[in-house]
C-alpha cells in the first residue's frame, strides 16, 4: 500500500503567506493561486480561503475557480461589511495547474488569505 503525504503551503498569489488584496472588479480575477501541474491521481491541492471585508458596505465576491466560465466555474457571494475571516472556499480541491481568481464589486477593499494542502498518494 502506498503511502500519502499532506504539507500546508501559502497560497501562490501571496507574499509570504500574506492577505492577497482583490484589485480586479470585473474577470479575470485577481490571481489567489495556481494548482499543481498535472492530473495524477492522487495529487491535488486541498484549497481553503477566507475573505475580509475592510469596507463599511457589503461587497459581492466572485471567485473564479479554475476557470471564468457561468455558471460552472464561479462562486458568488457577498462579504458582510467590516467583516474578516469569512470561509469562500472550503477545502475544494483543483489540479492541472489550473487558476483561481477573485474579483469584488469595488477594487481594494476585499482581501483574500488562507491556505493549500498538497495532498498526495
Amino acid at each position: 500500500m502506498a503511502s500519502s503525504s499532506a504539507y500546508k503551503r501559502k497560497l501562490s498569489g501571496s507574499t509570504d503567506g500574506r492577505m492577497i488584496k482583490v484589485v480586479a472588479t470585473a474577470t479575470a480575477g485577481t490571481t489567489i493561486h495556481t494548482a499543481v501541474a498535472g492530473t495524477t491521481v492522487g495529487t491535488f491541492d486541498e484549497i481553503w480561503l477566507y475573505a475580509v471585508n475592510s469596507d463599511t458596505t457589503a461587497r459581492k465576491l466572485t471567485i473564479e475557480y479554475g476557470g471564468v466560465a457561468s455558471p460552472d466555474d464561479l462562486l458568488e457571494l457577498t462579504i458582510p461589511a467590516e467583516s474578516g475571516l469569512v470561509l469562500v472556499v472550503p477545502g475544494l480541491i483543483l489540479q492541472n495547474s489550473l487558476v483561481v481568481r477573485a474579483f469584488a464589486a469595488a477594487a481594494n477593499v476585499v482581501m483574500i488569505g488562507g491556505y493549500v494542502n498538497a495532498i498526495t498518494d
